[in-house]
């Protein structure tokens, strides 16, 4: 799938290097351990920052349980 929008330079430190990777990521909310699996964002081995665009915004809330109640209410609507 072709990504909707390039980052071509870190918006943080501003380095040239910063790609898009696919991979599964780990994370916890209030102690809950979750993985959202193939989330495909832009990534900066020079200070870390993390770009997502809106399709991995709504994957991320998709998998994490801060977004649980919210689910469970468009699900019955």
């Amino acid at each position: 799938m072709k990504p909707k929008f390039t980052v071509t330079q870190c918006p943080t430190c501003g380095s040239e290097a910063i790609k898009r990777i696919c991979r599964d990521v780990k994370d916890d909310w209030r102690g809950q351990i979750f993985t959202i699996p193939r989330l495909e964002f832009w990534d900066c081995p020079n200070c870390g920052e993390k770009v997502y665009d809106a399709g991995a915004m709504r994957k991320i809330e998709e998998y994490s349980p801060a977004y649980a109640s919210r689910h469970r209410k468009r699900k019955a609507a």
